[in-house]
């Protein structure tokens, strides 16, 4: 599956300069890692955002968020997916990626 380019080249931007994010080709996608564990990725035209399992519920909440599934029928706890009109303004994709490296940078470095 192809990505949106532009997306994942605004969420290169937001996280440029952090020394401790990296990006490679992951799940069909682009994804960005911080410490060595996955933080965010760019999926077609949406965000797969890791928010952990705290932060799971209330994310859920939000517009334009899907649970990321696993299967058809299991879901990822603690990964949630944006949709395209939930990431239109800058503000937004930042606090999302924001959040994400936020709770990814209280977990162990890979």
């Amino acid at each position: 599956m192809a990505y949106d380019e532009g997306l994942a080249e605004r969420v290169r931007m937001h996280f440029d300069g952090a020394p401790d994010i990296t990006e490679k080709n992951m799940f069909g996608g682009r994804g960005f890692l911080k410490g060595g564990n996955y933080c965010v990725g760019v999926s077609g035209d949406s965000l797969m955002a890791r928010v952990g399992p705290d932060g799971y519920a209330s994310a859920l909440e939000r517009d334009h968020v899907a649970p990321k599934m696993k299967t058809t029928t299991q879901k990822m706890t603690g990964y949630v997916v944006i949709s395209p009109e939930g990431l239109e303004e800058d503000a937004a994709l930042a606090a999302w990626l924001d959040e994400c490296a936020a709770f990814v940078g209280t977990l162990p470095p890979k």
